[in-house]
């Protein structure tokens, strides 16, 4: 989380201005890449949908829904069902664009919203230490209503454990709270009415600047036996639940480690992130006694604020202080560091400056990204970006929050930008679109946490006038 994010490493060359022909992003042409092909795989309809009326082929795309219903009566897939890609390709173009509701007002900076694995619960935490757990089944009522304890600045993440009976949260300390949110009491109070037990993730060090071991980012695996955790030490943490212990601490990064996550459901492979401008791949079976990264990717400019995983081991994406989103497949990784010598400008500190105009079109000498994406603003924060998910769209997309108080949808595939959100007065940080329905939860700077949905029946969108004069009126 540092300025800028410095590195020693070097490389013979200068960045090169303008961007790669190949690469997805929002002034960009296709990607062209095996993800293109999954992603379609997953999202597009049977082909045989296109004929409505047998014998013609429908040249119009997408394929109505109407004329797929009219090919499933027909039987042309030759199931008598949709496929789950089928039902994406419905699902994925009601985008959650309408509205947006005001689910809660935090009083100070959101900077966590986060929906179950269900959708069942929503997460949402803020600078003021309150960390607000939603029944979103019942009707978004308060299920319980966190007051954190020994809080450093702010709540920087929390994550909620596979079975949704525990919660973690973390701030500029390297000791991480877990709560038991399946109590019956609503408020929680840190060692008031609750528990909330200390996880302490400093191995014992007599170092007294804790600020300098701040978590900046913490995940449960997904059998909910560990927890991997980001550090301002420059290193990646796991933490043992059972036995309640580190058992692994890796000196990762030459800066700050901003972000971390498994790849998959199995926990041997991570992934991290750091203000070094690397993101990083970690194989737990082949640490040895060495516990050097599996491999190196470079692309990045400036430091990287977020790593979300597809789920599949392979593929990732990365938000970074360089205004871009990037697509990484891991098969494309280097074993060791070649070229992280781009610099823009020393004294740059993206807390409160804005980008250098003359780096917007600076790449990497040496980019190993699949694609770009840029158009957002990530400045004054770690702010988040994810793919889509799996059962409503297919993964076909790429939404990230922005310090220009806008939600971005970007497609993957193609690079277009789907959708601008307009809603909120500030820095929008995190955000999360609902396993299942066409929903998605902003939270920002401006306290306020946002539900979007999309428009249904002949309802449209509600124009941004209209949600700025609310605004207005109401914050």
């Amino acid at each position: 989380m540092s300025r800028s994010g410095k590195s020693s490493n070097k490389c013979d060359g200068n960045a090169a201005s303008g961007s790669r022909t190949n690469q997805g992003s929002s002034e960009s042409s296709h990607l062209y890449h095996e993800i293109a092909h999954l992603t379609r795989l997953g999202s597009e309809p049977n082909e045989r949908f296109s004929r409505v009326v047998p014998g013609k082929l429908r040249l119009r795309l997408p394929i109505s829904p109407v004329d797929m219903l009219v090919g499933r009566e027909a039987n042309y897939s030759g199931r008598g069902r949709f496929s789950s890609a089928d039902c994406c390709h419905v699902l994925s173009r009601y985008l959650p664009i309408n509205g947006p509701s005001v689910v809660n007002t935090m009083g100070s900076h959101a900077y966590v919203s986060q929906f179950s694995a269900d959708g069942s619960l929503f997460i949402a935490g803020s600078q003021e230490s309150h960390i607000r757990i939603f029944n979103v089944d019942a009707g978004w009522t308060v299920q319980k209503d966190i007051l954190a304890r020994s809080l450093r600045w702010t709540i920087t993440d929390a994550s909620l454990s596979p079975d949704q009976r525990f919660l973690v949260y973390s701030s500029m300390s390297p000791i991480v709270h877990i709560v038991n949110i399946g109590s019956a009491e609503t408020e929680s109070i840190a060692n008031v009415t609750e528990i909330h037990e200390g996880l302490d993730f400093s191995l014992g060090d007599d170092d007294d600047n804790d600020y300098t071991r701040g978590i900046f980012s913490v995940k449960f695996s997904t059998d909910g036996r560990e927890l991997v955790a980001a550090s301002g030490d420059n290193s990646i943490y796991v933490y043992d639940l059972p036995t309640n212990k580190l058992s692994l601490r890796i000196q990762a990064h030459e800066s700050d480690v901003n972000t971390v996550c498994f790849a998959d459901e199995t926990g041997h492979i991570m992934y991290s992130g750091s203000d070094d401008r690397l993101c990083k791949v970690w194989d737990r079976r082949c640490f040895g006694t060495k516990g050097q990264a599996s491999g190196v990717l470079m692309g990045h400019i400036e430091g990287i604020t977020f790593i979300d995983s597809r789920g599949d081991g392979r593929y990732f994406i990365s938000n970074g202080k360089d205004q871009a989103i990037k697509l990484w497949d891991i098969r494309k990784m280097s074993s060791t560091i070649t070229c992280n010598s781009v610099h823009i400008n020393e004294e740059w500190d993206y807390r409160w400056m804005k980008y250098p105009a003359h780096a917007r079109n600076m790449r990497h000498p040496q980019d190993q990204s699949l694609a770009t994406y840029k158009g957002h603003s990530v400045l004054r924060t770690l702010i988040r970006c994810y793919f889509s998910p799996t059962y409503s769209t297919g993964q076909k997309y790429i939404y990230t929050g922005s310090a220009d108080s806008f939600v971005y949808i970007y497609d993957l595939v193609t690079g277009a930008r789907v959708a601008k959100l307009d809603f909120h007065m500030d820095a929008v940080r995190d955000l999360s679109w609902h396993p299942f329905y066409p929903a998605l939860v902003s939270s920002s700077f401006d306290g306020v946490i946002a539900h979007w949905e999309f428009p249904g029946g002949n309802e449209e969108p509600v124009p941004a006038k209209r949600r700025r004069r609310w605004r207005r009126e109401h914050l």
